[in-house]
């Protein structure tokens, strides 16, 4: 059984003690070490089940490529679910808890679905769970709820206590990963003077150097790491961070940092996680490479190792994975372990190379040292079930049949090594299979472009396939040299350090063990052993005509848990080549994807919680309208007046009021959540005209003209006025929620097609307010407070001018949202509430009245003037709207015009926009379906239109909508009916024309 040895365990302290719990059970470890280790040191090699099978699972890694031991964490408000034991360090009070099993982890009833695993196979859920149909809501879907995932989620109730912070860091130089190769590229990038940040994800420096043996410069390695690091300490450019993963690499030097500062030690105080969002001219991925298991019967028992987990657990944390040890490789670096588990005083009772020469210097160690070494021989199968007895060997190239029984209690497993590409890969490295080393590496002529047209991306050390230490190490200096000089750095002359490690053989691939492994074996043969995936399940995929690797990955869930594949894709792709007789390049790999592991939800909020999950976004008004009695709505992520009621009014009769004052007399709104994005440049009419329906290049300086916004499938996303200022220049308005997002819209379409025309674009919103006067004694307040002259002739309708108003800088538009007559008045923001107090003193004579989004919407609605979120869903085109004036004939193209062109969106049974007047007089419902005779399909009612906007209007003494009707505007006159919220109770409204006050417009055009 695993234990602590008495001596070794170069990360721990063994001079005290911690206290944890696992399964309700005390367990002791020191500082120092895993939560894994630390299992192991006490014996438990079981710590969790499988998740199709519920097989009995131990651990099998040492780092973040652990797919077995996965726990919960801690209790209540700190509980977390999926944690690695193998990545969690150990503190004193930390408790952890098997999952995936009940009534506990070792008497599991879901293991009964091992005994069911021919019933099982991959893809059985395809099939099983179509028919009979009927089936699905009530047994199969609740089944499944209840089975999927792993671990439990945190209680609702339960609030995180814990803070969560995001930083901004930009360097030239980031190197990812502190082994050795990490250590010299930073050192030599530092040494040029760039800025180099070098970040490694575990608690320590130098990577396996240490486990692994040998000598650089003369010096153990652990010897060279302090001296590296001391020097890299040294130099005030460079910064050193341990914890810190590199979780993702994306375009133009973007990477995303994982940094956990306190699961460690969680009563320090500060954030537990922080997010890096860091910038870099040039980054090095030094992170290494991953064991491969090796495929045979029964490689997922608890006792299982990988090979170089064996060893990492003995040297760094003193701890044996068992007694009694076999190894079993198809390479030379396996017999360290063996080496290793030696000279800790333990019996190595053989090492099974399935090479027919085996190995090179380290097999003659090994002999040399007394252990049985045979050749071209593996493992039939491993017998025992919660504990390993024993293996039954025998000979690589044949099918399986035993040669002997060599009882042990525990197993070391090494099939080669594979380079960690996954940053590499994530924004657009390609990789090449090396055949020497039966792996992917990193493509040095297919490398992530930069900003610069540059690879911005250098595959350092193993992560870019080199296997011994001396290589590495001249890897990682030229990475370093290259990163400088790239930078414009001018890097040291001294050479990489010269290492010195014994020779090894060549590997051998081996991609089931035996060669001829008959489908009972197969069957046994674990590739994924989250997911229970097989060899038998690949080669059935490829016989049901999966042959692409994404495909079989969807089919199998190979490489689908929550480690993502990292020790069983290479496996399970080359299983897949052999099973379609097709070279390993040609099938391929699948695609990484970022994170690496895992990021906490909490540091991907960062301070988004609580009352800064959302930041509240306020105009320059905002505290005026406090003051004066504002009820607020919130619009996206602004807060807007809704109204002003006053002593003895509710919300109805305040918007009443407003509608009426503004109406009959002058009204006042803050506008200034409204979008207002520049855009300059020789080549801005020529986009705009792009983005709008109509034409916008044709637009006179100083007119407006009113424009629609659609997608590249055709459907409405914004509507607002666009101002020419310049020849050069446009002011376009967007709705209030539409700002940043119709931003950012025309930025992606600027970078990605039409990244070549001279234009700019600048969202000031928030630099500018926007103040509505409106009403009849509008025009007459503006000249009282005199600057600019907005007389009919000098300033008709969709027309600006610029100048001063009251003695502040202003641009007025005559532009109307109400239909009546109506100036918007921008003023930058550190002056609006200036003008605003003269605008309400001025105003008075007239009893001026602010009013809230209500009273727009009203007006805007007795106008028949749609709103963007009401009138619009995401399926709306503008011809539904009848808005086809606003459609140029002229333009050869706008992003929309193809889609708009199809079958079903010129189809005249379309449902189109119609006013909706209750016969009653009521108020329609918001949302309500007109409904006709007869049920379809799903037995629901048939309809005909909904409503897309109901309201009262003061002005006309009784309710309108507008709404979506089957061919409305060919129905006029014809009665719906309508249900109420209670689905029982029909109103019954006439089609109108939604142009219901003001048809002819004289009162926004006097």
């Amino acid at each position: 059984m695993s234990t602590r040895l008495a001596t070794g365990g170069r990360l721990i302290d063994r001079s005290r003690q911690v206290s944890f719990t696992f399964d309700g059970t005390t367990l002791r470890g020191h500082p120092g070490d895993t939560l894994a280790s630390a299992l192991l040191a006490s014996g438990r090699t079981l710590v969790g089940r499988s998740f199709k099978y519920h097989r009995p699972r131990g651990v099998i890694a040492s780092g973040a490529e652990e797919p077995n031991a996965l726990v919960g964490l801690g209790q209540g408000d700190r509980f977390e679910p999926n944690a690695r034991a193998t990545t969690t360090e150990l503190f004193d009070g930390l408790q952890a808890a098997s999952q995936n099993c009940w009534p506990s982890l070792d008497y599991d009833v879901g293991a009964v679905n091992a005994a069911l695993s021919r019933f099982l196979p991959a893809g059985f859920y395809y099939k099983m769970f179509i028919h009979p149909r009927a089936f699905w809501k009530h047994v199969y879907e609740p089944f499944i709820r209840h089975s999927a995932g792993l671990g439990r989620a945190p209680a609702v109730e339960a609030r995180d206590p814990d803070r969560y912070e995001h930083f901004h860091h930009h360097t030239d130089v980031l190197v990812v990963g502190g082994g050795v190769a990490g250590l010299q590229a930073a050192k030599t990038a530092g040494e040029s003077g760039l800025r180099v940040l070098l970040v490694e994800q575990t608690g320590h420096w130098g990577g396996r150097a240490p486990v692994d043996g040998g000598t650089i410069d003369g010096k153990t390695p652990e010897d060279w790491i302090g001296d590296t690091l001391q020097a890299l300490d040294n130099m005030p450019n460079v910064t050193l961070r341990l914890r810190l993963q590199g979780a993702g690499l994306y375009d133009h030097g973007y990477v995303l940092g994982y940094e956990r500062l306190a699961d460690h030690a969680p009563d320090a105080p500060g954030p537990r996680h922080r997010l890096w969002r860091i910038r870099a001219g040039r980054i090095v991925t030094a992170t290494g490479a991953i064991e491969r298991p090796l495929p045979f019967a029964g490689n997922d028992r608890p006792g299982v190792m990988l090979a170089s987990a064996v060893r990492d657990y003995i040297v760094n944390w003193g701890v044996s994975a068992g007694d009694r040890l076999v190894v079993v490789t198809n390479n030379d670096d396996a017999y360290r372990t063996a080496l290793a588990h030696h000279r800790a005083g333990l019996t190595v009772p053989a090492v099974l190379d399935a090479r027919p020469e085996g190995g090179g210097a380290l097999m003659a160690e090994a002999q040399a040292a007394g252990i049985r070494v045979l050749t071209g021989r593996g493992i039939a199968q491993v017998n025992g079930t919660r504990a390993l007895t024993g293996v039954e060997i025998c000979a690589q190239a044949g099918e399986g049949t035993p040669l002997e029984t060599i009882a042990c209690d525990a197993v070391a497993m090494s099939g080669g090594w594979s380079p960690v590409v996954h940053l590499w890969s994530h924004c657009g490295g390609k990789l090449v299979w090396d055949e020497a080393a039966a792996a992917f590496r990193p493509d040095p002529d297919r490398a992530p472009i930069g900003q610069d047209g540059a690879s911005n991306v250098i595959a350092a050390g193993a992560a870019n396939g080199q296997g011994d230490l001396s290589s590495i190490l001249k890897d990682a200096e030229k990475a370093g040299k290259t990163a400088a000089r790239d930078l414009g750095g001018t890097p040291s002359d001294a050479s990489a350090p010269d290492a010195e490690q014994p020779a090894e053989a060549p590997l051998a691939p081996v991609w089931m063990m035996p060669q001829g492994a008959p489908h009972a074996l197969r069957a046994k043969a674990f590739l994924d052993f989250q997911n229970d995936v097989k060899v038998s399940d690949v080669h059935l995929a490829a016989q049901e005509g999966f042959e692409s690797v994404e495909h079989t990955k969807r089919y199998t869930t190979l490489g689908m848990a929550t480690d993502q594949g990292k020790m069983s894709n290479i496996n399970g792709l080359a299983v897949l080549s052999r099973a379609l007789n097709a070279p390993i390049p040609q099938v391929g790999t699948t695609t990484f994807r970022p994170p690496y592991t895992p990021v906490s939800m909490g540091a991907i909020a960062g301070e988004a919680r609580g009352p800064l999950f959302q930041p509240i976004r306020r105009t320059p008004l905002h505290d005026w309208h406090e003051t004066h009695g504002a009820k607020w709505e919130p619009v996206g992520q602004w807060r807007r007046p809704y109204c002003y009621p006053r002593a003895g009014e509710d919300k109805h009769a305040a918007v009443a009021r407003e509608i009426d004052a503004t109406r009959g007399s002058l009204g006042l709104l803050d506008a200034s959540t409204l979008g207002k994005i520049v855009v300059k440049g020789p080549d801005a009419g020529r986009f705009l005209d792009m983005l709008y329906t109509n034409m916008m290049s044709t637009l006179k300086p100083g007119r407006c003209r009113y424009g629609l916004m659609c997608s590249e499938n055709g459907f409405l996303i914004d509507d607002g006025v666009v101002a020419r200022l310049d020849d050069d220049t446009f002011l376009c308005h967007t709705t209030t929620g539409g700002a940043d997002r119709i931003h950012a819209h025309m930025e992606d379409w600027l970078q990605t097609e039409w990244w070549d025309w001279k234009v700019y674009t600048a969202n000031l919103t928030e630099q500018f307010a926007q103040i509505a006067v409106v009403g009849p004694n509008a025009r007459k307040l503006l000249e009282k407070l005199g600057g600019i002259d907005v007389s009919a002739e000098t300033l008709p309708f969709m027309a600006f001018a610029e100048g001063q108003l009251a003695g502040h800088p202003v641009r007025v538009f005559r532009i109307s949202f109400s239909g009546e007559l109506s100036y918007e008045i921008a003023v930058p923001a550190g002056q609006a509430r200036a003008l605003w107090d003269r605008i309400v003193d001025a105003g008075a004579e007239w009893q001026i009245t602010p009013y809230g989004t209500e009273a727009l919407h009203v007006m805007r609605a007795e106008k028949g003037f749609i709103m963007i979120g009401d009138e619009t869903d995401g399926t709306v085109i503008p011809q539904d709207l009848g808005l086809d004036w606003a459609i140029s004939k002229k333009k050869d193209d706008y992003l929309g015009k193809r889609a708009q062109a199809r079958s079903h969106m010129t189809d005249p049974d379309r449902w189109k926009l119609v006013g909706l007047k209750t016969l009653d007089g009521s108020v329609l419902p918001d949302g309500a379906y007109a409904v006709t005779e007869g049920t379809n399909v799903n037995g629901q009612r048939n309809t005909e239109g909904r409503v897309t906007s109901s309201y009262h209007s003061p002005t006309l003494g009784h309710g309108i909508a507008m709404g979506l009707a089957h061919r409305g505007p060919e129905r006029m006159g014809e009665v719906l009916t309508f249900m109420r919220d209670d689905g029982k109770t029909a109103i019954e409204a006439r089609i109108v024309d939604p142009v219901f006050f003001d048809p002819e417009g004289a009162k926004q055009n006097v």
